[in-house]
């Protein structure tokens, strides 16, 4: 059984527990490495929201910045630089807010227009974003680096009236490939959320508004994704709502090779479903995913069971 939580977002509370939420991802990037910028354009990222809605998506999660592999980001001091005349380049500038900004505001805001009720994340580090679109209609801040990038967020969070997702990730996207191999990825990961989320608290923000999420893929080496999977149950210690999101990701094209060929990302759809189903029965509450009618139809049958 997992342990039921209200999530407060400010203007209404989401009971998790009894039925695991679906988050449906909407990349307005045009770098993504899911669907390589299908979604750019304003008209097919609000389309697209609005189909996985239909589809059973509970939250719809627009993101305006990519954290893929080899990603530069705007973190500390490092602010305000353009992007990329080449956005399909390998090394890359970090975005700024104003692009940020230009990209996913306008979607909040359709999106919202087009369905009221429709319950939006923003998936940004930046607090000017984050506040932006909270003002348009958003209802959670969905940060990747866990409040550590922007020295602002946590300040900013104190005064904005919504539910906060804070993700584990070790070190910036363009370190990754570098980083030393850690002896217990599950305990590691399981004591820096834990600090992320006490520093949280101690900065002035509600345990009721916090959700963990351990951030498979984002700093953790192929296998180093493998444990957080099949120890998952071990995350519940943190006494938190927990959100996964292992979706067409990297390591599950790894475990799906064949032919000396990691998977491709198109065709991950099922590997997917298993590890979103694993990870409902071993105790998420949410799941963050692309294909949002599979895994919705998944997490009907994995409720009976984990409920």
């Amino acid at each position: 059984m997992r342990p039921v939580f209200e999530w407060n977002l400010g203007s209404r509370s989401l009971q998790l527990g009894k039925r695991t939420l679906i988050m449906g991802v909407v990349n307005v990037t045009p770098d993504s490495f899911s669907d390589g910028g299908l979604y750019y354009d304003r008209e097919r990222a609000v389309d697209h929201a609005i189909e996985l809605l239909e589809d059973g998506a509970d939250i719809i999660d627009v993101g305006g910045e990519s954290t893929r592999p080899g990603a530069r980001v705007v973190a500390g001091e490092n602010r305000g630089e353009p992007l990329s005349a080449d956005p399909q380049s390998e090394v890359r500038r970090p975005i700024s807010e104003a692009e940020e900004l230009k990209r996913v505001i306008p979607v909040i805001q359709s999106l919202k227009r087009a369905r009221s009720d429709a319950i939006v994340s923003i998936d940004t580090y930046k607090s000017a974003v984050a506040r932006a679109a909270i003002d348009a209609g958003a209802e959670i801040v969905n940060d990747v680096s866990g409040l550590r990038w922007d020295r602002q967020m946590t300040r900013t969070l104190r005064a904005l009236n919504c539910g906060l997702v804070l993700m584990h990730m070790r070190g910036l996207p363009e370190e990754w490939r570098n980083l030393p191999p850690v002896e217990d990825v599950v305990l590691l990961v399981k004591r820096e959320l834990r600090d992320c989320a006490n520093a949280a608290l101690t900065e002035g923000l509600r345990q009721e508004r916090l959700v963990l999420d351990p951030g498979f893929g984002f700093g953790k080496s192929f296998e180093e994704n493998y444990p957080l999977l099949k120890r998952f149950e071990e995350f519940k210690d943190l006494r938190y709502p927990l959100l996964a999101g292992v979706s067409r990701k990297s390591f599950l094209g790894r475990a799906l090779a064949g032919n000396g060929k990691d998977r491709a990302v198109s065709d991950r759809v099922w590997g997917t479903i298993a590890m979103e189903t694993a990870l409902i029965l071993k105790g998420a509450h949410i799941i963050r995913t692309h294909d949002v009618r599979a895994s919705a139809d998944a997490r009907k049958i994995a409720d009976i069971v984990a409920s």
